[in-house]
């Protein structure tokens, strides 16, 4: 347990922290200077695909750039300060909340199948299938009421830089530190369970099976359990559908975000189960075409 909390706390610093609360800062900087809003009304084709509005949209790229939790993030600062309303956050959460590349291709990648080539094949595989199930999303959902209905909305003044600089470092010190919190959490109890003994007793004998079973919970033991094995193309299939997923902390820190917030939670599940699928299709289609 004490390994398992010591292995937390070293990922947190030398990896999360590091890659992380730049991130923070800069969206929580960028919503406050009112970008989100200027940005919006450049956006308006491209948003109506996905069935948003052109604020919401700018959580897209925030969280394929920045990573767990960064698309989150931006989705409950931008519903903090009015720019979009419950109904769209909560179709936002179906595909901006994603792994970043400076994960995928360095600590998956390079770091656990020792090839950076291979997590440039699952960055690309979790890009598609985010953009894939906004685009189902927003083909779902063209027509409905509730997204870019601005005007019914109060939304906050654009912040002086000033002002906005220093409450983004405060915010994004106290997001990083409980991001840092469920990592240790959970990997402290994956820890007990296998102090206990629990994964032989339920069959979990082989790397794939301790693999999915890490990453059900948190993504970054999953990465140390695909240590060293082969880029195969099913074992980059089980890395994306790892990833996809995200885990039950990626999932904590998400609720933590909207905890003042009466959105519900069930579509960014939702939206994780279609990242992981399509992930996991993708990938192993590219691994064998390539």
């Amino acid at each position: 347990m004490l390994d398992a909390a010591r292995g937390a706390l070293s990922l947190c610093a030398s990896t999360i922290l590091p890659s992380l609360f730049p991130f923070f800062v800069l969206s929580i900087l960028l919503s406050r200077l009112g970008i989100p809003r200027a940005l919006g009304r450049r956006l308006g084709f491209a948003a109506r695909l996905f069935g948003v509005s052109g604020a919401g949209l700018t959580a897209l790229p925030v969280g394929l750039l920045g990573g767990y939790p960064m698309g989150a993030a931006c989705v409950s600062e931008l519903l903090s300060r009015g720019e979009i309303d419950e109904n769209e956050a909560g179709r936002l959460l179906l595909f901006c909340n994603n792994s970043g590349p400076a994960f995928l291709i360095g600590a998956v990648g390079a770091g656990a199948f020792g090839s950076a080539r291979a997590g440039f094949l699952l960055y690309a595989a979790h890009v598609l299938a985010a953009l894939l199930t906004g685009l189902g999303a927003g083909l779902f959902c063209r027509g409905r009421p509730g997204v870019g209905n601005a005007a019914a909305r109060k939304r906050k003044p654009a912040e002086p830089f000033a002002a906005a600089f220093p409450a983004a470092v405060r915010q994004a010190v106290s997001a990083a530190l409980t991001v840092c919190g469920f990592v240790v959490c959970f990997s402290v109890l994956l820890g007990l369970l296998e102090a206990w003994g629990l994964p032989p007793l339920l069959g979990i004998v082989t790397p794939e099976r301790h693999a999915l079973l890490c990453g059900f919970f948190e993504i970054g033991s999953a990465v140390g359990a695909l240590r060293g094995l082969a880029p195969s193309p099913t074992h980059l299939a089980l890395a994306a559908e790892i990833l996809g997923w995200g885990g039950l902390s990626v999932h904590c820190q998400t609720a933590a975000l909207f905890c003042d917030s009466e959105i519900s939670l069930r579509t960014h599940t939702l939206g994780r189960l279609c990242s992981a699928l399509l992930s996991a299709a993708i990938a192993g289609a590219l691994a064998s075409l390539l």
